[in-house]
């Protein structure tokens, strides 16, 4: 009898490959093809006299190639970042109490004064190539994005299950064993939701990012958002139309072949006692689920090399890991002499510049910047007020109705990664044709982007409640006010406090772009923090930009020290899911 060949999965199977794993081969090799190319434009020599961009639908790609390279380059950064700082603030009380301020001062720091401050030092290290232009971008964009990850993967691990949390300490896991069995796994899904929102966050400022006043000289990257100024600052309709076509047909790439087969696969590490029925809804995971590339590699390459070299490794293995522990001495004495010594370069040129910094301080007028800061602050927190309002029961109702989540989200998700920014000079036709103030408008102006943070965040909690509890809801007959007094909002309360800390704390910094709106020869004015920052950045005022950052960051600090830190204390004891 003819030995029929062996199925994929049977014992000592071969799996072979089909005509989808080679389309995954040639997807990886046409990506790294692209790295490869738009990397090389990265490390260009420094062009001072700046060419005028090619307007052509050509040069279209290329752009936002170079755009979306800075963007995933900035979002590696911003979530390793996030990682680090939120498992140590959530297990070390003494990183805790030094970190969450920090991050609440870095957080309150508009992106346009990071750019002051970074764009300098890093033409400094790379004097003559587009290097150091395409770092102080990259670095302006993950102060950005990575705030919210931070706070949201905080969040995450104080809020695990106390059961979970004795249950690894019962097994014996050591850190990393806990790090990668339980709480990174517990917080898969809502760091999806927030990274998602984060890498929008990162749209949101990609103008500012990549068009930049430094010492007097206007340097302008490749990409859409220096495209899109360009288009502003000549009124060019049609230019600005193209870019905004060309960072709609990204942002619908990044959703289908990223966003969403992470959310599919994220579903499963949902915390819960009872397994829903969902199932993946994006053809991009259900490929990747088919693809029998994985297993090959197993089988082919993996394995063979296991079996061959096991009883080498065995050998080794136990002065590798003695190795392994001294390097990680080494890199730890390393990394604290690295930060001794950056600190004191930054005192040193702190130091240096001061003098003249509390000069031009002299010439402030103090009593005017309260009053603005009062006015922002004003806008923010009704910003805050009604994007809880509005978004808190669709959010709700996104995380708890598959229907709803298969309709709705998938446009909720291209408007909060569209650059809202963009759209603003279309906007401030409106408001003169119908004699809308700007000290009103603003406020829309200001909700536009941040909002998405509180909706994202609260969909995110409602998706991660437990079906037992939802089943237990039921057999109580919890049924309209009562399901949402003693289920819902209890539920989603977390989610709530992370998402209008982190939206109030977007909106301060989106205040730089909402108060001051241009179109061509028409600008809009909004008495308020944001346009005197976005004004001092413009005609190089020191003394106004230092006083209103420094301003702006107190503000912050103040809120988030009297309101948003008891919220999250309160999230905490009594409506996490370990409470």
């Amino acid at each position: 009898m003819r030995e029929l060949p062996h199925a994929l999965g049977a014992p000592g199977a071969r799996p072979r490959l089909r005509w989808l794993d080679f389309l995954l081969l040639a997807a990886v090799a046409s990506l790294l093809w692209s790295l490869q190319n738009l990397g090389a434009g990265m490390l260009a020599p420094l062009d001072v006299s700046q060419k005028p961009l090619d307007q052509n639908i050509s040069s279209l790609p290329y752009y936002a190639g170079r755009t979306v390279l800075r963007m995933w380059i900035a979002f590696g950064f911003s979530l390793t970042f996030a990682l680090g700082t939120g498992y140590a603030a959530a297990h070390n009380r003494w990183a805790r109490a030094i970190l969450l301020p920090l991050l609440d001062v870095l957080q309150s720091v508009p992106v346009l004064g990071f750019l002051s401050a970074t764009a300098p030092l890093f033409l400094g290290l790379f004097p003559h190539s587009l290097l150091g232009m395409e770092c102080a971008s990259i670095f302006a964009i993950f102060t950005g994005q990575t705030w919210n990850l931070c706070f949201a993967f905080y969040q995450s691990l104080r809020s695990l299950p106390a059961d979970l949390q004795e249950a690894t300490h019962v097994c014996h896991l050591n850190r990393w064993q806990r790090f990668t069995v339980l709480e990174l796994p517990a917080a898969a899904n809502n760091l999806v939701w927030n990274a998602m929102l984060s890498f929008g966050g990162g749209w949101f400022f990609v103008v500012q990012s990549e068009a930049v006043t430094v010492l007097q000289q206007r340097i302008q990257l490749p990409g859409l958002g220096s495209l899109m100024a360009a288009s502003l600052d000549t009124a060019d309709t049609s230019g600005a139309l193209r870019a905004i076509a060309a960072m709609l047909a990204v942002i619908l790439l990044t959703d289908q072949l990223v966003w969403r087969p992470l959310l599919d696969w994220s579903e499963k590490f949902k915390l819960e006692l009872l397994s829903g029925n969902s199932k993946p809804r994006s053809p991009v995971y259900r490929l990747l689920q088919a693809s029998r590339l994985p297993a090959w590699l197993e089988a082919n390459i993996a394995a063979p090399i296991r079996r061959r070299n096991w009883a080498n490794l065995q050998k080794t293995l136990p002065r590798a890991a003695s190795a392994l522990k001294a390097l990680w001495g080494l890199c730890r004495i390393g990394a604290l002499c690295a930060l001794s010594v950056l600190s004191l370069l930054a005192i040193k040129s702190t130091a240096g510049a001061l003098p003249l910094l509390l000069h031009e301080l002299q010439d402030v007028d103090l009593p005017r910047i309260v009053w603005l800061s009062a006015l922002t602050l004003l806008r923010v927190l009704l910003m805050t007020a009604l994007a809880s309002a509005i978004w808190v029961p669709v959010a709700v109702m996104l995380g708890q109705s598959r229907r709803a989540t298969r309709v709705l989200q998938p446009l909720f998700e291209m408007a909060a990664s569209f650059p809202v920014n963009m759209t603003f000079p279309f906007i401030v036709g409106f408001f003169v044709s119908h004699h809308v103030s700007m000290n009103w408008g603003s406020i829309l102006l200001l909700a536009l982007g941040p909002q998405w943070y509180i909706l994202f965040n609260v969909t995110g909690g409602a998706a991660s409640i437990p079906n037992d509890l939802r089943e237990a809801a039921k057999c109580y007959g919890l049924r309209g006010v009562s399901r949402w007094k003693f289920l819902l909002l209890p539920a989603v309360f977390p989610a709530w406090v992370t998402g209008a800390c982190t939206a109030a704390g977007a909106a301060w910094n989106a205040s730089i772009v909402a108060e001051v709106a241009t179109w061509g020869s028409t600008t809009l004015k909004a008495e308020g923090l944001g346009s005197l920052i976005a004004e001092a950045t413009q005609k190089d005022n020191g003394g106004e930009l230092a006083a209103g950052v420094g301003m702006m960051a107190l503000l912050v600090v103040l809120m988030n020290k009297l309101l948003w830190r008891p919220l999250y204390a309160l999230a905490e004891s009594r409506f996490g899911l370990g409470a």
